[in-house]
């Protein structure tokens, strides 16, 4: 069996589209899809017992680009540090998570970035 340790070690490592590029690999190796799981598992987790907790992490998902879209690529680019074809890929796929498990604070300034830019933003 593989050092769970080393192998956190080295995927800690991967810049954002190696990480992106690696998902895909497994993805397409194993026959599932990563955006299925994280749907099945929001309402499950959402229903629990421990709803009144005020939630700490999000993910900040760009859902349109509002006829801006050269605006919105730019704004992403800036948040993302994607390239120009990520950044590009990332908008026209919408709807797509720019950044997942941040605070609320970052949440909220990311949201205003984008809404400002002329894109339409939702918090999960």
């Amino acid at each position: 069996m593989a050092d769970i340790a080393k192998l956190v070690e080295e995927l800690s490592k991967l810049t954002v589209m190696e990480a992106a590029e690696l998902s895909k690999a497994l993805e397409e190796e194993w026959g599932v899809s990563a955006a299925a799981a994280v749907a099945v598992a929001g309402p499950a987790a959402a229903g629990g017992g421990e709803a009144a907790e005020e939630q700490t992490e999000f993910d900040v998902i760009l859902t349109g680009d509002g006829g801006k879209k050269i605006q919105v690529i730019k704004e992403v680019r800036a948040i993302t540090a994607l390239g120009l074809t990520d950044a590009k890929a990332l908008v026209e796929g919408a709807p797509k998570a720019i950044k997942e498990g941040v605070n609320k604070a970052e949440a909220e300034e990311i949201k205003s970035k984008i809404e400002a830019a002329g894109g339409t933003v939702e918090l999960k």
